[in-house]
């Protein structure tokens, strides 16, 4: 299984890596984007039958990454071809296109393209088409697709033509983990601050016409060095999950006015922990949650003001709402995202052994 550092794809990971073990399963995770912090490798640890092989190569949507994934690429082929796996699960869509022998599902967790539609309201620049291009053959190349929402199917459609039948895997997280406490007030969010898919920067358009304080948990650092520095909520930093868990715990309201998330792990986190949800009106946020949380056009700064502001002075309200978060986040488990990814396994074709030719392969041209 691959797997990156920098994002949800790492919890998703691991998650799902520890119920497969529970199911027999051995998961030997190669990981890329950066090298792992003192956190993760303790969370690792911590998985039953969990091996990870770490690199540092550049993801697919990062500066000038191409060098990267092609070493990437010979570096699975090399793993492929010493570990003899049953399945290759993909978490990145360039290596799709890998002759690997082994099936191989691909899921799809986000994508810059329609990240970058959903952001400014438009196609992604012609900056854009090499990395669409590679895309588009990752995805033509996988045996399976995969995406935790109908809604990022639907974008893989729009934006790179995919036509085949794809199947939804909706993420899970262990309730255990996130235990509901005494509520404070205050409202929370979680996300990367310099993300303007996260849209935190509407918290702090509002934050000042609030009762209540905003704290935001999420690196103030974007990858190009650039700081934010937020004036109006209080920036917790990025937070280990258990810190990040007893915030959660706590807090009365989590906020996410996001223009893009394609599942959103964070607020199935915030659900288990008992807050009231107040999420950006997108498509993909409606499908998971349904009734069961307030929802804002995401550049409606007075919508937004007014809702937390209701749900403030309205403890019934809150109160009511987070319980029907929670009792939705509750059928979220680990458990179901394990048994459906163990159908998508078992559904994938046999795969005959890759020939020298095929071997040298490239992913990006």
């Amino acid at each position: 299984m691959t797997a990156d550092t920098v994002g949800g794809v790492w919890t998703y990971a691991l998650e799902l890596s520890r119920c497969l073990a529970r199911h027999g399963w051995q998961v030997h995770l190669a990981t890329m984007g950066a090298p792992l912090g003192a956190h993760q490798r303790a969370e690792a640890r911590a998985v039953p039958q969990l091996r990870v092989h770490e690199s540092a190569f550049r993801l697919e949507w990062m500066p000038e990454p191409w060098e990267d994934l092609e070493r990437a690429a010979r570096w699975l082929l090399a793993l492929e071809a010493e570990l003899c796996p049953t399945v290759v699960h993909l978490n990145q869509f360039v290596f799709g296109v890998l002759p690997f022998n082994a099936p191989t599902l691909l899921v799809a967790h986000s994508c810059v393209l329609s990240w970058w539609r959903a952001v400014h309201g438009e196609p992604a620049p012609a900056t854009w088409d090499r990395y669409r291009d590679c895309v588009s053959r990752g995805l033509a190349g996988a045996d399976r697709v995969a995406a935790p929402s109908h809604a990022m199917l639907r974008a893989l459609q729009r934006e790179y033509g995919w036509d085949a039948d794809g199947v939804v895997l909706p993420n899970g997280r262990d309730p255990d983990a996130f235990a509901p406490a005494a509520k404070q007030p205050f409202v929370l969010a979680a996300g990367r601050l310099w993300d303007e898919a996260k849209n935190l920067a509407a918290l702090e358009a509002v934050a000042p016409g609030l009762p209540w304080p905003v704290r935001v948990a999420g690196a103030c650092t974007g990858p190009d060095g650039c700081v934010r520095h937020p004036t109006w909520v209080q920036a917790l930093g990025q937070l280990p999950t258990r810190d990040l868990a007893r915030e959660m715990a706590r807090a009365a309201i989590y906020a996410l006015p996001a223009r893009y998330e394609p599942f959103g792990l964070s607020v199935l986190e915030a659900a288990l922990s008992g807050c009231a949800l107040v999420l950006g009106d997108i498509d993909s946020l409606r499908e998971i949650w349904g009734d069961a949380a307030c929802y804002v056009p995401p550049d409606d700064h007075q919508a937004l003001r007014r809702t937390l502001a209701q749900l403030i002075a309205k403890p019934a309200l809150r109160e009511g709402l987070a319980a029907a978060a929670h009792a939705r986040a509750l059928e979220l488990t680990p458990q179901r995202t394990a048994r459906a990814t163990l159908a998508a396994y078992a559904s994938l074709p046999a795969r005959r052994p890759r020939t020298p030719r095929e071997e040298e392969a490239s992913c990006t041209s």
